[in-house]
């Protein structure tokens, strides 16, 4: 099985925390309580790639593009070559329940961005946002049919991953129902749940790995980091299951 690097090896331990790379053609789901850092890993992982000559495309449902390159920049993570030489591509989805998108058939749009899916990597950071925004998974969640729904949108991933595209996904599970949630933990084949704890002024996080299928080399069961300006993510401790 091919890999994605997730690079900068000469920086942090990242790469090698995740085995060595990404699964091509897998779908990489990673949950996370609001202010987890689900952001923060994603970016990561997509800046990595691109370092490594994959062809990114990032959906942010929270940041516009501006937003993106100060984020970005505040961690050290220099995206502007990469997005003028059209090596990244970046596309900001709104998501409001009181607004006009309220309306909008927000997966469908998802799925139907040709643009999009011409990456080898594509991240949506926040899927739960797209999915609690959607009419039509909000109407079937209502009657009791999000797991139903779900189901359809794994067969649209599983589509999108067919060709050897990786699909990274990030998900509040605070805000959706665990059935809803069950086939897309299900289809996973690379799972993460980001946990926190404070001691004093200190967030500890740590990311437990639930699952991840084929791995290039062995992976911790519990990779604990943190995010510092300036510097990005810093690998701190690995458990060995």
């Amino acid at each position: 099985m091919n890999h994605y690097s997730i690079g900068l090896e000469d920086r942090d331990r990242v790469n090698d925390a995740f085995g060595g790379g990404l699964p091509q053609g897998s779908i990489v789901l990673l949950e996370g309580a609001d202010g987890a850092g689900k952001s923060v890993v994603s970016q990561r992982c997509a800046y990595g790639m691109v370092t490594e000559g994959t062809a990114v495309a990032y959906v942010s449902t929270e940041l516009r593009a501006a937003e993106f390159i100060e984020q970005m920049h505040s961690l050290s993570y220099d995206v502007v070559r990469p997005l003028l030489d059209d090596r990244l591509l970046f596309l900001h989805a709104p998501v409001d329940a009181r607004g006009p998108g309220r309306e909008q058939d927000l997966l469908g749009r998802l799925f139907d961005a040709g643009t999009l899916w011409r990456a080898d990597a594509v991240f949506v950071d926040s899927f739960g946002a797209l999915l609690r925004n959607d009419p039509s998974f909000d109407d079937a969640a209502a009657e009791g049919d999000a797991d139903h729904a779900m189901e359809r949108i794994v067969r649209s991933l599983k589509r999108a991953v067919a060709s050897g595209r990786t699909v990274f996904l990030t998900v509040d599970p605070t805000g959706l129902d665990a059935t809803a949630l069950g086939p897309l933990r299900g289809v996973a084949d690379v799972y993460f749940a980001i946990e926190t704890s404070t001691v004093g002024q200190d967030v500890r996080r740590s990311m437990v790995v639930r699952r991840f299928a084929g791995m290039a080399s062995p992976v911790d069961d519990t990779i604990g980091f943190s995010v510092e300006q300036g510097r990005g993510i810093t690998i701190e401790s690995r458990t060995i299951a």
